[in-house]
């Protein structure tokens, strides 16, 4: 990651290396998370680590920013995420707190420096920490974030690269608060000549170094543990739980432990003490009885041990299933229950598989009209992966075999595979392979393809985690293409009832936009129209029907029918809405409807607006100035047919901009909507851009960026030329 054109490195530092390294180090924090949003897209990327490894922080190396993730929820509302007790994160953030049911405290903050937000920071704490964030803490993480925010931005103007990789860079304790050489080797040498059993692990749960005494209570030489994990060396430790706990020392940066039996009449106590370098490990024989608070989850084994003081640590076939990859599986299966359309499960699939469960190379695959499609793919070229793509099923094919048997197909070297398929291609030196079928409900729904560099032995443990990963995929991948089904032919309702061009209205300039709402069918009751009923004047329309449903579009296509109707005809726009009313009132649908007309006199450039309980516009005038008018609201539609809707009359002159939106634009859940529309009133006068579909960019790309949208959005933007301009039309 080279240093960015400008950005200034902090004692030959990487900019953000700098900046995380600063900030753990005043906060005191024990993890530190640092994401980068690049510049139009929607997920959030991790891009630098400090306290856990990569595979721990692997289920949010990409978080959608609509995710109920607090780095989301920071970067979204713009403010701190802070979570004070297990209970808080467990209550908040379910998806969190399933993953890592430990006591930690947790702080998000969006990178901001004033413009748009490009990223935020995650801070961890172990419990001993105060319940609330101290000044001194709140004003380094405040000013990292800032710093931060300058730097992404100085990148963004200069053309530099931003900090994105496939996978996070990891700060190391060096880097944050140099150790002492000299130090070390005492503490070695004083640790050597203990007659207690201690070793050390690093960061990734790997021995790095072994006492004699911890040697002899372990049954095992330094030289054959040093480099390995416990729980993947000794068969007596091959428990999650004991995995468990190693995790909850990392994550929490707190004391923990737990008690095995090695052999009959043969207990051990680890109790694990972690620091930003590792963990040390204490090992201590236990002769009491057990206690009812030092639970042994650990197995009994089959024979002595002890008859053999130094016997050989088993061998492990492939990668041992353990506790990282039961939440990884955990967090997938919640994930997966969030998605929604095929794109969203093949997306989260390729972004959470690779990381959590170890493979170079994935390909998800699709059953289509007769041919298998490849609708995500990890590890692989473009080029190789398009030569799959589209493949019949009647070829002879591992993907199809898993297919046509319903099984998963293993392949545990590259020779076991060529021997099956001998004119395969191979992909660079992978080595091992996965084929995973599909299957839901009984039917075939596609296949998972997953390779690997080296030769894997693929236990039974590995092949029944990747079974169930591949049952949990292909019923989401169902239920998405159901709702990719439902999501189509809402999309054509949609586009049947609204106007699929505007008219060109000569001295009138005009950009419209539609959004559906972020969650269900992406159908709803948002409309807009514009009208030119006489060569000087044009109506503009915009209005809400409540729902999200069939019932909603069609009740909003039949008022809309009615005011276009009514518009045309020449009717004053408080007279539209009262006729309207009534027509509502004798429908009696059981919905609520606002909405709001503006005609435009191109002559005496002036605009008569009319509401129904619609939010009110915003005006930019041609200086920049922009506000929020003062419109009296009126009733909602359906509900007095006696109703009146009075007319305010608002100077247009020519520059001025006219703004019509849908509250799905300014309405976030929980916080005031006048508030949230004098913000977008703020944001409409600091635009640069004279260019109407630009603002209107603009302004969706802002609401998206500082709500949890969960509404359409139907946005109309006017603007009156001088006499002598004649735009095109607006879709």
């Amino acid at each position: 990651m080279p240093a960015w054109p400008g950005a200034e490195a902090d004692a030959g530092r990487e900019p953000l290396d700098a900046v995380l390294a600063d900030v753990v180090r005043q906060t005191r924090a024990s993890v530190g998370l640092v994401y980068v949003l690049p510049p139009g897209e929607t997920v959030l990327r991790l891009v630098l680590v400090y306290g856990v490894t990569r595979q721990i922080a692997a289920p949010w190396a990409r978080v959608p920013l609509a995710a109920k993730i607090p780095v989301s929820e920071a970067i979204r509302e713009d403010r701190l995420v802070w979570l004070g007790s297990q209970e808080e994160t467990a209550r908040l953030f379910p998806r969190l707190g399933i993953v890592l049911p430990y006591d930690f405290m947790l702080a998000a903050e969006p990178f901001s420096d004033g413009g748009p937000v490009q990223g935020g920071i995650v801070l961890l704490w172990p419990a001993w920490h105060p319940p609330q964030l101290g000044a001194d803490e709140r004003a380094a993480l405040t000013a990292g974030c800032r710093r931060a925010g300058r730097l992404l931005r100085h990148a963004a103007d200069s053309g530099g690269p931003l900090p994105v990789a496939e996978e996070p860079r990891v700060l190391t304790p060096a880097q944050v608060s140099p150790s002492d050489p000299a130090q070390a080797m005492a503490a070695l040498a004083f640790a050597e000549r203990l007659p207690l059993g201690c070793c050390a692990l690093d960061p990734e749960g790997r021995i790095t170094f072994l006492n004699p005494a911890a040697a002899d209570l372990l049954g095992h030489g330094a030289a054959e543990l040093l480099g390995r994990r416990p729980w993947e060396a000794l068969a007596w430790l091959h428990d999650p739980v004991f995995e468990d706990r190693y995790r909850e020392a990392v994550v929490t940066s707190s004391p923990t432990g737990f008690t095995t039996l090695r052999s009959p009449g043969n207990r051990l106590e680890f109790r694990l003490y972690p620091d930003e370098h590792g963990i040390s490990v204490h090992i201590t024989p236990v002769t009491a009885p057990q206690s009812p608070s030092h639970p042994h989850p650990g197995p009994d084994p089959g024979q002595d041990q002890d008859q053999d003081p130094h016997p050989k640590p088993p061998p492990v076939s492939g990668e041992p299933v353990g506790a990282t990859a039961l939440y990884h599986l955990t967090h997938l299966a919640v994930a997966l229950a969030e998605a929604v359309g095929v794109k969203d499960v093949a997306e989260l699939v390729a972004d959470q598989l690779v990381p959590a469960f170890g493979p170079q190379g994935l390909a998800l695959l699709t059953m289509e009209e007769g041919r298998l499609r490849v609708v995500a793919h990890r590890g692989y070229s473009a080029e190789f992966v398009h030569r799959f793509d589209g493949t019949p099923l009647t070829a002879h094919t591992p993907h199809l075999r898993a297919l046509t048997t319903g099984a998963p197909v293993f392949y545990a070297t590259y020779a076991d595979f060529q021997s099956d398929y001998p004119s395969a291609p191979r992909y660079a030196d992978r080595s091992a392979y996965a084929f995973l079928p599909l299957t839901a409900a009984g039917n075939m729904v596609g296949s998972l393809v997953l390779s690997y560099d080296r030769p894997r032995a693929f236990n039974p443990a590995e092949r029944a985690l990747l079974t169930s990963l591949a049952g949990l995929i292909a019923q989401a991948l169902d239920r998405a293409r159901l709702y990719d089904a439902k999501h189509d032919l809402a999309h054509t309702l949609q586009t049947a009832l609204l106007p699929q061009i505007l008219p060109s209205v000569p001295g009138l300039e005009v950009a419209a936009r539609y959004l559906p709402a972020a969650h269900g069918m992406d159908i709803g009751g948002d409309f807009y129209d514009l009208i030119h009923p006489s060569p000087t004047t044009a109506v503009a329309v915009i209005g809400d029907v409540q729902g999200h449903n069939l019932k909603a579009a069609t009740l909003m296509g039949q008022i809309r029918t009615a005011v276009h109707a009514h518009a045309t005809a020449g009717t004053p726009p408080d007279a539209v809405l009262a006729r309207t009313n009534r027509l509502l009132a004798d429908l009696d649908p059981g919905l609520f409807t606002s909405c709001l007309i503006a005609r435009i006199d191109l002559t005496r450039q002036c605009a008569h607006i009319v509401t129904a309980g619609h939010p009110p516009p915003l005006l930019r005038h041609p200086d920049g100035r922009a506000e929020t008018l003062t419109v009296p609201p009126g009733l909602l539609l359906g509900i007095d047919p006696d109703a009146d809707y009075p007319t305010t009359v608002v100077a247009l002159p020519p520059g001025t901009v006219l703004v019509l939106y849908t509250d799905g634009l300014v309405e976030t859940p929980g916080a005031d909507i006048g508030q949230s529309t004098n913000a977008l009133a703020r944001h409409l006068a600091r635009a640069e851009s004279q260019d109407l579909d630009v603002l209107a960019d603009s302004l969706i790309g802002y609401a998206q960026h500082t709500a949890n949208r969960t509404d359409d959005i139907a946005l109309l933007l006017i603007r009156p030329q001088p006499a002598s301009a004649h735009p095109a039309p607006r879709r």
